[in-house]
C-alpha cells in the first residue's frame, strides 16, 4: 500500500463520510474535483495502481488520501461509497466487491459489458439496501433537463424520430468497441427522454484500426409506437461533432452541443395532413407548417456537480437514482443486441424482458 499526502479533509457532520474514487486516470480527477465541492462528505479518497497517476492528483488536490491497493480501499470503515471510473472490465468485480462490503456504488458508463452481469449488481445492491447508480452524465445536463421539458409538453405533440451524430477522431478504447465507447450516451439520453426501453435493434459497422473492435458504427433502435433513433458513432472523422435532431409532430428541436451560445434550437416547423372525399375518392394533401425557431435558455450548473450530488443525495435520503441499476442495464442491453446485429450482417435483434435474440 502507498499513500500520498493522506490528511482527511476538515470532518462535516453527515450521512456519507468519505467517497472512494476508484480510477485516477481521464475521468477520476473530474469526480474527486466534483465530490469536493459538495459538504455532504467529510473526505475522498483516491485509489488507482499507477502511483504516478496518485502523486499528480495528490499535488492537484491537497489533503487528498490515496491508496494503490483496491482491496486495502474497501476496508476503510470510514468510506461509504466509492465511484468506479476504471476500464470497463473492470466495473463487475470491482462494483461486486464494493457491495458485498457494504459501500454504495458509482459506475462509469457503460455499466459493464453483460447483461447477466448487470443483473446480478442490481440484485447484490437490492438485497443489500445500497445504491447503485450509473454515471450516464448527459443526464444531468441542462440541455437534457431541457430538451425533456418540452418534449414532455403538449405542443411537441407525437414523438417522431431521433437523429445523431457523435464522432471524432479517437480516443480509441481498447477493452471496448465505438458502440460502447460513444452510443451508450445517446442510448442513455433517448430512453430517458422516450421513457421506453429499445424494442429491436440493428447495428452494421466496420473495423480499420485493429481488427477486433469497430471504429465506425449505424445503429437503428425501434421503441415501438412508430418511434425511431437512429445513431451514428465513429473515432475517424476528420471533425468533432455531438449533433442530435428530436422530431416531434408539431416541434422539432436541434441540440448541438459543441455550440456553447445556441447549444438548442427550438423549431415551429411540421406537416400538416389533410384528407379529402372527392367523388368516392380520397385523396391526402401534404401542408408544411413553418413557424417561429427560438433558443431556450439552459442551466448552466456542471452536470457532473449535479450527478454526484444527486449521488449523494440518494444515499442519504434512500431514493432510487434517476440513473440507476435499471437504467444502466436497459444500456447494456441495447449494446449487446447492437453487437449481436452486427456480427449478424445487420439483422434486426429483438429485445423481450432481458432477452435479446436474432429476429
Amino acid at each position: 500500500m502507498i499513500a500520498f499526502g493522506s490528511a482527511p479533509l476538515e470532518t462535516k457532520e453527515s450521512y456519507v463520510k468519505k467517497v472512494a474514487v476508484i480510477g485516477a486516470g481521464y475521468w477520476g480527477p473530474n469526480l474527486i474535483r466534483n465530490f469536493r465541492s459538495h459538504d455532504a462528505i467529510s473526505g475522498i479518497v483516491a485509489c488507482d495502481t499507477d502511483t504516478g497517476r496518485l502523486a499528480r492528483v495528490a499535488k492537484q488536490f491537497p489533503g487528498l488520501e490515496c491508496l494503490s491497493n483496491y482491496e486495502d480501499t474497501l476496508k476503510l470503515a470510514d468510506v461509504d461509497a466509492v465511484a468506479i471510473a476504471t476500464p470497463v472490465r473492470f466495473h463487475y468485480p470491482m462494483a461486486k466487491a464494493a457491495l458485498q462490503a457494504g459501500k454504495h456504488v458509482l459506475l462509469e458508463k457503460p455499466m459493464v459489458n453483460h447483461i447477466a452481469q448487470a443483473r446480478e449488481l442490481i440484485e447484490l445492491a437490492e438485497a443489500k439496501k445500497l445504491v447503485l447508480m450509473v454515471d450516464h452524465t448527459f443526464i444531468y445536463t441542462g440541455a437534457v433537463e431541457k430538451i425533456a421539458q418540452i418534449c414532455q409538453s403538449r405542443d411537441f405533440g407525437d414523438f417522431y424520430y431521433v437523429d445523431s451524430v457523435r464522432i471524432n477522431l479517437g480516443l480509441f478504447q481498447h477493452d471496448v468497441n465505438v458502440m460502447w465507447d460513444l452510443a451508450t450516451h445517446d442510448l442513455s439520453i433517448v430512453n430517458h427522454l422516450l421513457q421506453r426501453k429499445p424494442k429491436v435493434v440493428r447495428a452494421i459497422g466496420q473495423s480499420h484500426v485493429e481488427a477486433d473492435l469497430v471504429d465506425v458504427a449505424y445503429i437503428n433502435v425501434e421503441y415501438g409506437y412508430h418511434i425511431m433513433a437512429n445513431f451514428h458513432v465513429n473515432w475517424l472523422s476528420p471533425t468533432k461533432v455531438r449533433h442530435m435532431i428530436f422530431a416531434g409532430s408539431n416541434r422539432m428541436i436541434v441540440w448541438n452541443d459543441l455550440d456553447p451560445a445556441e447549444k438548442i434550437r427550438v423549431y415551429d416547423k411540421g406537416v400538416n395532413i389533410k384528407r379529402t372525399d372527392r367523388e368516392g375518392q380520397y385523396a391526402t394533401q401534404v401542408g408544411y407548417r413553418t413557424g417561429d425557431a427560438w433558443l431556450p435558455k439552459c442551466d448552466g450548473t456542471e452536470a457532473l456537480q449535479k450527478m454526484t450530488g444527486h449521488f449523494l443525495e440518494c444515499i442519504q435520503q434512500s431514493k432510487k437514482p434517476l440513473t440507476g441499476g435499471p437504467e444502466g442495464l436497459e444500456v447494456v442491453m441495447a449494446l449487446e443486441a447492437s453487437e449481436l446485429s452486427l456480427a449478424h450482417g445487420g439483422r434486426p435483434v429483438g429485445i423481450e424482458g432481458e432477452k435479446i435474440a436474432l429476429v
